[in-house]
Order: C-alpha cells, then structure tokens, then sequence
C-alpha cells in the first residue's frame, strides 16, 4: 500500500493565541530562567497556578509535567513542584514539537504533507531501526510553516511495530512528535546537530537556495524493546535558532 498526500490541502487555521497550558509553561520557564525559583524553593503550586490564569487545573498540570519531562522541574507528591539543580537542566536536551514551539511564540502553525506511505527499508535504514533489509517501514516527508514561511523540512521513518497505526494520523491536523507521544512509549532519544547545506529537495520544499546554512538535527528515539523513529529534520539557518541558558 502506498499513499502520497499532495501538498497544498486546505489546512485549518490554529488559534493565534498559545494554548492555556503553553501561557503557563512559558510564563515559568521564563520565571526559572531569571533565577526567581532557585534549586530547593517552592515553585507556585498547582492551586495557585490555576487561580493566577484561570485555566483548570489540568491544563496546569500539563505545564508541569512538560517542564518535568524538560528537566527542568522536580515534583514530589504531597509536597510541591522545585526548580531542577543546574547540572540536572544543563544535561537535558528536550523533544520538543514544532507545532507547540510556533503556537507558544503566538504564531500560526501549517503543514503540508509531501509523502505518507509504506516502502521497504534498504539496508542503511533497517539497521537505524532494527529491522530486516527489506521490511516495511513508514515514511512521512512534512514541511512545517511558521506564519506562511517554510520552518522545518521533517523527514521521517517510523518502525511500524513501534507505532502500527502511524499512518493512520491527519498530520494535517496533528504531528508526527504528538502521535509517537501519545502511542508509543519512548524510553530513550538519540541527538546530532550539525550545520549543513540542504539536499536539492530539501531547498526546493523549503523555498531557499541550495547554498542556504541551514541547521539540522537528526533524532531518533527508542522503546524498551526497539529504535521507534529516526527523523531528520532541517531548518533554514536564518529563520530558526536553539536557545538555552546557564547560570553558574
């Protein structure tokens, strides 16, 4: 079975403003960056949160758990939620997806799907996700735009008994990062970050020029029982940056 999504597909418009929980998550992460929580000083609990922006306390909990998941918290039950020790958070890359990064920003998030099939793994590939040469394997080709202007050229292929129904997902409406969170159970994650010329495909999907800098990062991630996904994923040098910060 192949199937191939052209690209140029209605799209609906996201919000322009963030999500509720994304306004929390950036409004303490932004608290964490300027030193207001040091390691071992309550944060804002749960209930304050809620009351502060008027959001439930799920959506609460959502920001704390992604700032969790970041290492840039500790929550222990019954007692609070604590800034991560510095050597914690400066030994942490995080997952991040593309669509939360735009939408916190208050920008507009759009993709367009350029492949999405099924089609057998050569041998380079099938060692990346521990498979047989030959064996099936998913494909997705995505680029994501940032208010109308190409941001990320998303080259993926997925181990199908990681994530059997991949294929399945509108990747119109959601993304690639979201539907492995929410159907596989990742244990581990593999990163390279390079700077690099785009292929000739990659500057054509991205509407730049072949000579462009460009940063790219490859990721693959891990089960407990075997590699999930391998993506490479390219950003024109010019419109995207990796932030982060320490403080001794």
């Amino acid at each position: 079975m192949v199937l191939v999504v052209s690209p140029g597909l209605p799209h609906p418009v996201p919000p322009a403003h963030p999500a509720p929980y994304a306004r929390v998550k950036q409004h303490l992460k932004e608290g964490l960056a300027a030193g207001r929580w040091p390691a071992g000083v309550p944060m804002p609990s749960e209930a304050e949160l809620v009351a502060e922006f008027g959001v439930s306390r799920m959506t609460v909990n959502r920001a704390l758990r992604e700032l969790q998941a970041e290492g840039l918290v500790l929550r222990t039950q019954g007692v609070g939620t604590f800034a991560a020790p510095l050597h914690k958070v400066s030994s942490t890359l995080t997952i991040s997806d593309v669509h939360d990064e735009i939408v916190a920003r208050g920008h507009r998030h759009e993709a367009r799907v350029h492949l999405k099939r099924r089609e057998p793994a050569p041998e380079a590939l099938a060692a990346q996700l521990g498979l047989a040469v030959g064996a099936w394997v998913f494909h997705t080709l995505i680029v994501h735009l940032e208010d109308g202007v190409p941001l990320q050229c998303e080259d993926r292929y997925v181990n199908p008994d990681e994530a059997p129904g991949y294929l399945d997902a509108d990747f119109l409406r959601t993304t690639p990062t979201h539907v492995l969170f929410d159907t596989t159970a990742l244990w581990r994650a593999q990163y390279h970050i390079e700077a690099t010329r785009p292929t000739t495909q990659e500057a054509r999907l991205l509407g730049i020029e072949a000579d462009t800098p460009c940063l790219t990062v490859v990721r693959r991630t891990f089960s407990r029982r075997a590699p999930i996904t391998i993506a490479r994923l390219v950003h024109p040098g010019s419109r995207y940056a990796l932030h982060g910060e320490f403080r001794p």
